[in-house]
């Protein structure tokens, strides 16, 4: 499953969401997921917030397998910008 596929799956839950912010999830080599209000794509781009985090815990993250309160007290991700946008993520998560 690549960067895509992530997208794919959360692509219905941001469409429907409420969410007023953008955020980018920035794995490195692997790719970028931006959320921009209620889009979501995979170009890169400036946001109100950057996480960075490996595409496999961001996998984790969609799945619903990581929880992301303890993934961040675990240093498995880390935050750059609004840290209120990134708490703001669980209505997507």
């Amino acid at each position: 499953m690549g960067i895509e596929a992530v997208a794919n799956d959360l692509k219905g839950r941001v469409e429907s969401s409420d969410f007023e912010n953008s955020i980018k999830f920035d794995c490195g080599e692997d790719g970028v997921l931006v959320i921009d209000g209620n889009s979501i794509s995979t170009d890169n781009k400036d946001v109100d917030c950057t996480i960075g985090v490996s595409f496999e815990d961001l996998q984790s993250l969609v799945a619903g397998d990581l929880d992301p309160t303890a993934a961040f007290m675990q240093g498995k991700f880390t935050i750059d910008g609004d840290m209120s946008i990134a708490m703001k993520l669980s209505q997507l998560m």
